[in-house]
């Protein structure tokens, strides 16, 4: 397994990240390379990224991911979003690249009352304005939980918006248990379920990273609420036998759980404890 959690790049770049991902005995993790509040981002060049590598191979984490900012929203028929998202995805692209990652997870986007199709069509348009095939990394369309306009809920539709891109083959998928349970997946009594759905819809190979998270609300609730690992709806057993599984093996499965209590829920996963993590409040990934 190459558990890790999302952490922090605060003040020296990805040696925090490490550190912290140090302290949660990670195999890998996952940042945001810019604020989701918006304005400029930090130049990447000072995320003493030569020094970061160096500490990883020491240490033994590998395969990071960026997760790109929730500002971004290619779905949108405002032209103004539209370009600030285009704008922002291209940017993330150079940064990432020069970081050495290879993956960038994305909300797909939310149409925001257009409707499904046209949401679809309209983040294909923008993948299809930014990717030149040329790019050394995958930009993995992250599955939704099914809750307002977002697009991506149903694995029919991140589909869809693979089909219709030039340079599909510079995209990937980031699944996520909340979200999958919450939009009608049911993963705790058959994963395998839903790992042949997701092979006949899109195609195994294309599966990526993996986020990790518990549910406040039940199954096919259709709300993005995370929860504790435990202390939600899907339950330890079933988080267990999810990331042992062999399809997701080799991926990098990121806990976005609230609280910060990641060492322990990483120790939880591997079976090193059964004793639950202290319950803390719901968290989002991110919003409309």
């Amino acid at each position: 397994m190459k558990l890790g959690a999302n952490v922090s790049v605060a003040k020296t770049g990805l040696l925090r990240a490490v550190e912290e991902s140090e302290s949660y005995r990670a195999d890998t993790y996952m940042i945001y390379t810019r604020s989701n509040r918006g304005g400029a981002a930090r130049p990447i060049d000072q995320f003493h990224r030569d020094e970061s590598w160096a500490r990883m191979r020491e240490v033994g984490i590998d395969d990071p991911v960026v997760h790109l900012s929730y500002l971004v929203n290619l779905a949108s028929e405002r032209a103004e979003t539209l370009e600030y998202g285009r704008m922002v995805l291209r940017e993330e692209i150079k940064r990432v690249e020069y970081l050495g990652f290879r993956y960038i997870v994305m909300h797909p986007g939310s149409h925001v009352g257009a409707g499904t199709a046209v949401g679809v069509a309209r983040i294909a348009q923008g993948l299809n304005e930014i990717l030149t095939g040329e790019e050394k990394l995958w930009i993995c369309l992250e599955t939704m939980a099914g809750d307002g306009s977002k697009v991506g809920n149903r694995l029919e539709e991140i589909a869809e918006i693979i089909e219709l891109v030039t340079h599909k083959e510079r995209l990937a998928v980031c699944i996520d248990t909340c979200h999958n349970y919450s939009a009608g997946y049911d993963i705790v009594n058959d994963f395998d379920g839903f790992l042949a759905t997701f092979d006949d819809v899109i195609g195994l190979s294309r599966l990526k990273v993996a986020h990790i998270n518990d549910s406040r609300h039940p199954f096919a609730a259709g709300k993005d609420r995370h929860a504790n690992i435990g202390r939600g709806s899907l339950g330890v057993e079933a988080l267990r036998r999810i990331v042992r599984h062999e399809a997701l093996q080799d991926i990098p499965l990121i806990l976005e759980t609230p609280g910060g209590h990641y060492r322990h829920e990483i120790a939880l996963l591997r079976g090193e404890t059964d004793e639950l993590p202290p319950e803390s409040a719901a968290a989002s990934d991110g919003g409309e």
